[in-house]
């Protein structure tokens, strides 16, 4: 696996004065002035309550959507004077997802579905099964490389797609509700990895509604109707 980036003073995600809103009349204003700082090396959970917000602010953070004023820089990157393909680029490389539903191929194998995270990445195809072997390891699965996901409990889908996730060594691992589909048990396999992954310097961002989830973090920030406040 390749190690996680040297933590630096220059934040992941650099937000100021970020707004989103939708058209109507009146417009809906989803996301409403947002300032946030993510440092390297940071664990962060946003939380909120169902419509807050939280939704948009992921898609703002993770470049699916933009915001209709303020800036955003990501790992330096001034996303806002981009064009689309290459905030697409800047995604692919920059961002690790990991989601509630997995988004696994199911007639793919375990390997060929971390292979996956980087097809469209500049990771140079060279050395690309080795780190994904690699990743596989350090989420405690390299000995189902070869199942297909049909065959694995849901903590272990879900280790899955964070070894995707991770493969490229990502600056930022961005997570939306990962627990949502897991048991306890295995929610909390997942939350113990995260805090190993976080020990490791890797920088977690994880949006949720779960207590459980947002007291593992560093840092607890919450949305309500479109405004952040840091707990």
């Amino acid at each position: 696996m390749t190690a996680a980036s040297p933590v630096s003073d220059q934040p992941v995600v650099d937000m100021r004065g970020v707004t989103r809103s939708f058209p109507g009349d009146p417009p809906v204003v989803a996301v409403r002035d947002v300032d946030l700082r993510i440092g390297a090396g940071d664990h962060v959970s946003i939380v909120g309550p169902s419509g807050s917000g939280k939704s948009t602010l992921l898609h703002l953070i993770g470049l699916l959507d933009a915001p209709t004023s303020g800036t955003y820089r990501l790992a330096g990157i001034d996303t806002g004077s981009t064009s689309e393909r290459e905030r697409a680029r800047i995604r692919c490389v920059t961002i690790g997802f990991v989601f509630q539903a997995f988004h696994l191929l199911p007639y793919r194998n375990v390997l060929d579905n971390v292979l996956v995270g980087v097809a469209y990445s500049d990771v140079p195809r060279r050395g690309r099964r080795a780190d994904a072997l690699g990743v596989l390891d350090r989420v405690g699965l390299s000995h189902r490389r070869d199942a297909l996901p049909t065959t694995l409990s849901g903590g272990e889908r879900q280790r899955v797609a964070i070894a995707r996730a991770l493969l490229g060594a990502p600056s930022l691992l961005l997570a939306d509700e990962p627990t949502g589909n897991l048991d306890s048990a295995s929610a909390s396999v997942v939350l113990d990895l995260f805090d190993e992954l976080h020990a490791d310097g890797i920088t977690v961002a994880v949006i949720t509604h779960d207590r459980s989830v947002s007291d593992r973090a560093q840092r607890v920030v919450r949305i309500v109707d479109g405004q952040l406040a840091e707990l």
